[in-house]
């Protein structure tokens, strides 16, 4: 059985990386200021997070319009009736809404 600390040890690979520099008004870069040091973050990690959350949303929203999309079609070749393939794709995407 693993050690209660080899279990919490974790193994990321090092990814390369680029410098990017883009310019922030001031008020809201003291905000990102606040809200680091209320985290125990620098604002280059606050900065990471935000980017982070906010591009995996998009990517899950690009997929999921995607296999939308899919569906779709793979319904047109079994159904005939274009409204109806609608009615079933709006149906899916009242069901998926969170």
């Amino acid at each position: 059985m693993n050690k209660p600390d080899e279990e919490l040890q974790l193994h990321l690979k090092a990814r390369a990386t680029e410098t990017v520099s883009i310019k922030i008004p001031t008020d809201t870069l003291e905000s990102l200021k606040k809200v680091a040091a209320s985290r125990d973050m620098t604002v280059e990690a606050l900065l990471k997070f935000y980017i982070g959350q906010s591009l995996r949303q998009d990517l899950a929203k690009l997929f999921s319009e995607r296999v939308l999309e899919s569906t779709a079609q793979v319904l047109a070749r079994y159904i005939q009736s274009e409204d109806e393939v609608l009615t079933i794709i709006r149906e899916i995407q009242a069901e998926t809404i969170l």
